[in-house]
């Protein structure tokens, strides 16, 4: 029914021209070069992701927040428009339709918004925003629209429909609006609904209602769902598959089951270990990623979470600014933050360019070198190991980093995972 083929959604970085200019310029002093194009930087939000989905499954897109799940769901929809990529919907390839085309598409893909209080208009009843795609979409008369909106109210729990069509929004409690933005997503009877963490906002005494009404929904109708959750708990509840998302990457897709009873990707095995046991005392492996999550900006080379992975290869893509995290990271210590900057001098001073960091010293290039040399022997050894190279010349010491080798999913137990360990 669905099939994403490396889909890619990217962002301009809202600046003036002057700025756009300055940086750029900045860029190329520091790489030495002048006749560069200047390039507008932009947010990889979603960076290659390919996936496919059957009738009457449910795939469920996880990861933290700002991995570019919502993103991805909405380029699906057509409601943001990809950058590159393709997007397979029942055989039509939505990624280049026009707005006039994807109008007659719409009736048969709907979403579930993550806050019912948003996706509601205040100033509309409910009935009216419930049948409201019925009346754009379909040829039909007021009565009869009315008549299928109390229909479809009964089905997702909002009963008695005639006391609660002329209600707005306000008058609603949480769950209950949910069920009406369900509602108004199911009146067409699409074959596709995007939920978009359809439970995140909502109280936990509600939320399995809620799923439930889903999965019933989905028995009842032959509904097809791309679920989008941080939530692995929910997921695991919900899903058929799952695909594993980090900075605009799925790193790992395979059935919920499995993923759940043996992770492969590390980055996977990180979430389910930080999901609560309800058992005090149990020993529990400790596997939090180290360091924070990497500008989208400029992602890192290779794989995307090789900078935290626990089992980092030396051919990850380790790169340039790994270097210069690396001094930073010993600048925790102030015993050894004072003898690195006699030694090697600032984290700032290093200029990170691609492969390659390099810093001027003019006239001590032996003992830079030197210098260099020793603290990258106390460098965790996939960083140690993925140096090429480290060149004297020209008044400066570079650094020079290895290619990373070609990333691309992997057939594993079972499953796909994008990681150099298998």
């Amino acid at each position: 029914m669905l099939d994403v083929r490396d889909l890619q959604v990217h962002f301009p970085v809202k600046m003036s021209a002057i700025q756009a200019v300055g940086r750029a310029l900045v860029r190329q002093i520091r790489r030495g070069r002048t006749d560069e194009t200047p390039v507008r930087p932009v947010v990889h939000a979603v960076d290659g992701v390919s996936f496919a989905l059957g009738p009457g499954e449910i795939l469920g897109l996880v990861g933290e927040s700002g991995c570019g799940k919502t993103t991805t769901a909405r380029a699906v929809l057509r409601l943001l428009a990809p950058t590159s990529g393709r997007i397979l919907f029942e055989g039509t390839d939505l990624a280049s339709l026009s707005e006039e085309a994807m109008r007659g598409i719409r009736p048969r893909m709907q979403i579930v918004f993550q806050d019912p209080h948003a996706a509601l208009n205040p100033a509309m009843t409910i009935g009216q925003a419930i049948q409201d795609p019925l009346l754009i979409h379909r040829e039909v008369a007021a009565a009869e629209a009315k008549e299928a909106t109390f229909r479809v109210m009964e089905e997702v729990g909002l009963s008695p429909p005639e006391d609660l069509f002329d209600k707005y929004p306000a008058d609603l409690s949480g769950g209950q609006k949910q069920r009406a933005v369900i509602a108004r997503a199911i009146i067409l009877r699409p074959s596709l609904i995007v939920a978009d963490e359809p439970v995140a906002m909502l109280d936990m005494s509600v939320r399995a209602r809620i799923l439930e009404l889903l999965l019933d929904l989905k028995a009842r109708h032959g509904l097809t769902y791309l679920f989008i959750t941080h939530d692995l708990a929910t997921a695991k509840f919900v899903c058929d598959r799952i695909a594993i998302m980090y900075l605009g990457r799925i790193v790992e897709t395979g059935p919920a089951a499995e993923i759940f009873r043996e992770p492969k990707h590390p980055y996977t095995k990180a979430l389910i270990a930080a999901v609560p046991v309800p058992e005090p005392g149990r020993p529990r492996a400790q596997a939090l990623p180290r360091g924070e999550v990497p500008d989208a900006i400029r992602p890192p080379r290779g794989c995307r979470f090789h900078p935290r992975c626990p089992v980092a290869l030396p051919t990850c893509g380790w790169e340039g600014r790994d270097f210069v995290d690396y001094l930073e990271d010993r600048r925790l210590n102030p015993e050894t933050a004072r003898v690195d900057e006699t030694r090697i001098g600032r984290p700032t001073a290093w200029t990170a360019s691609g492969l390659v960091v390099h810093r001027a010293a003019r006239p001590d290039l032996a003992k830079l070198e030197e210098a260099v040399r020793s603290v990258l022997a106390l460098a965790p050894a996939p960083l140690r190991e993925a140096v090429t190279e480290i060149d004297v010349s020209a008044g400066e010491v570079a650094v020079r980093f290895r290619e990373p080798e070609p990333l691309e999913p992997r057939p594993v137990a079972g499953r796909s995972v994008e990681c150099l360990l298998y």
